[in-house]
């Protein structure tokens, strides 16, 4: 059975440990922090040690050497390596936050938190400089608004589908919370009737057969679906011609709860028989 590495990076107080937690409780042998000039150096000697799944930590604590990383990457993969790539991302403004709270240091900031907020968010900007070229070949999910409970879910959903497939993530959100900055593409569906105005169907969801029924009957809804699947149909050939391995497809209402979550319901019904789905629901995920 061919090697499989998971390597987590990203945004230094966008919860990587967590992603190392779940992925250790997922029978992967973890290491944080593995310098990438010793990347394959450990893929000769690791699974002899510790079997063929492993994941890997890496992130800007390693700044000088990050450079040559995707090269490494590239190699393995030539190798006959299986890698996934998953990059942990934050606004700006959660990860001062959490900063903050924490009192931690910034990794390329000593005196970050000596001088305040603005030095430390301008560590953050330069972070996302250096790990940009990352950051576009991975598989991104936006931490800012979600537990840790629901990162160790979606890292646990993330290692399932079959490697070398493109997979379809379909998130419903709110846009009251903020648009998800690891979506490929956005829907506003807000302009829909709303299940919310009706006071039987208020505190259900579009997981619910009343509410999806309901939107079942509105053209609206089922003229926004088929243009959503008609774009999706027309483009995915060529998203996976391109070697991607993730497309977030991210759809917004109001409240995250009845129009978005109905919508990533039945998408996920209609692209199932031919790609790999994955569900997310980010507001109902959070309860």
């Amino acid at each position: 059975m061919a090697l499989e590495i998971v390597l987590i990076t990203g945004m230094s107080g966008s919860g990587k440990s967590v992603a190392l937690r779940a992925l250790e409780d997922a029978g992967y042998y973890c290491v944080d922090n593995l310098p990438p000039e010793l990347l394959s150096l450990f893929v000769t000697l690791e699974p002899k040690n510790h079997g063929n799944k492993v994941a890997i930590a890496m992130d800007v604590r390693s700044a000088t050497s990050l450079p040559q990383l995707p090269q490494s990457l590239e190699r393995l993969r030539n190798q006959g390596v299986v890698i996934h790539c998953i990059f942990l991302d934050a606004t700006t403004d959660t990860l001062i936050r959490r900063f903050s709270e924490t009192r931690r240091r910034h990794p390329l900031s000593n005196d970050a938190l000596k001088e305040g907020s603005r030095a430390l968010m301008q560590a953050i900007e330069l972070e996302r400089e250096l790990l940009a070229d990352l950051r576009e070949q991975s598989h991104v999910i936006d931490t800012s608004t979600i537990r840790s409970s629901q990162l160790q879910g979606y890292v646990k959903t993330f290692i399932s589908p079959t490697p070398g497939q493109l997979s379809l993530v379909f998130q419903s959100f709110a846009f009251k919370r903020g648009i998800p900055v690891d979506a490929d593409y956005v829907f506003d569906v807000r302009m829909l009737p709303n299940p919310h105005y009706e006071p039987e169907l208020r505190e259900l969801t579009g997981l619910d057969e009343p509410v999806a029924n309901y939107l079942r009957q509105q053209p609206e809804v089922a003229l926004m679906r088929s243009h959503i699947q008609q774009f999706l149909e027309h483009w995915l050939d060529f998203l996976a011609q391109n070697h991607r391995s993730y497309v977030t497809v991210a759809i917004g209402c109001t409240g995250g709860q009845h129009r978005s979550v109905y919508l990533v319901e039945r998408l996920a019904e209609t692209f199932g028989h031919r790609w790999t789905t994955l569900r997310r629901h980010r507001e109902l995920d959070a309860k």
